[in-house]
């Protein structure tokens, strides 16, 4: 009888061709050209070594995008993590409509961020938006939600974390099923009250679905854009550009492909950090199975 063992390769011939076109091939291709002064439209170009990222360094609207992915990185986790996990307690108790909070809940999840942006475009508008006309219902004036370079990087964060909490509320609730009853009521037993129940019983089970929601919404707010660009393109003023951003202006705006090569580059090494650890967390969890 024949050996198959070229079948399984056989099935993963065409995704992984279509994966290397698609992915691989760009990768090193971004890599090559942030090595170079090309300005994405001519056939010639020069390679200048390290100097894209010597000036990038040197780039004030740079350091500006990067300093709003931190804050978007400790913002978009610090907040859709612990109020996924808070809805996700709330909704795990059975209670009558429980499944239809659920659903509710996890509608932001299905949209795009395209969608999302245009939504909380009426929800933030200046004038007749519905949060200054909450807010004027107690007297307070008008807030320039996207228009003060203050305050309109937290307003980005806040409404790119509505969909993000759904995203953390369903890992949470699949996290909890798997929390054995029995310790929570051999708890309750022992006299441990409520919240040293969650703490020192509930959280700690929840540590895998924990490390997969922060891992993934700080990927996630590295690589921010869609929403960025639906609601201020990066301003006022770039005071709300984030590194896709950026490079998304300096490569097909202002023609400088290989200085947003470079931007892409920063990008995608600081990403990949994240993503290395958390695969090193997932095998060591593998290992320990």
């Amino acid at each position: 009888m024949k050996s198959k063992k070229w079948v399984p390769y056989a099935f993963l011939a065409l995704p992984l061709l279509m994966y290397s076109i698609w992915v691989i091939f760009p990768i090193f291709q971004t890599l090559y050209l942030s090595f170079t002064d090309w300005d994405g439209v001519s056939p010639e170009f020069s390679i200048i070594g390290w100097d894209n990222f010597k000036l990038l360094f040197q780039d004030p609207y740079f350091r500006i995008s990067l300093w709003n992915n931190i804050k978007w990185l400790i913002g978009f986790a610090g907040v859709s993590v612990p109020l996924g996990l808070l809805i996700a307690m709330l909704l795990d108790q059975k209670f009558r409509g429980s499944k239809v909070y659920k659903t509710l809940m996890y509608l932001p999840m299905t949209l795009s961020f395209v969608v999302i942006g245009q939504i909380w475009s009426w929800i933030l508008e200046p004038r007749y938006g519905a949060l200054n006309s909450f807010l004027s219902i107690f007297g307070i004036k008008s807030v320039g939600w996207l228009s003060d370079p203050n305050i309109v990087t937290y307003s980005l964060i806040m409404a790119a974390s509505w969909r993000q909490i759904s995203y953390a509320m369903v890992l949470y609730l699949a996290g909890l099923k798997q929390v054995p009853k029995e310790l929570v009521e051999a708890a309750w037993v022992d006299g441990a009250n409520g919240w040293k129940r969650f703490v020192h019983v509930i959280l700690p089970m929840l540590r895998p679905a924990t490390i997969v929601a922060i891992t993934v919404s700080v990927i996630d707010s590295l690589r921010a854009f869609d929403i960025v660009y639906v609601l201020t393109r990066g301003g006022p003023f770039y005071s709300s550009s984030v590194m896709a951003n950026y490079m998304y202006i300096m490569a097909f705006n202002n023609y400088r492909m290989g200085y947003g090569s470079a931007i892409a580059t920063i990008q995608f090494l600081i990403t990949l950090g994240f993503i290395v650890f958390y695969m090193r967390n997932v095998l060591k969890k593998e290992e320990a199975l």
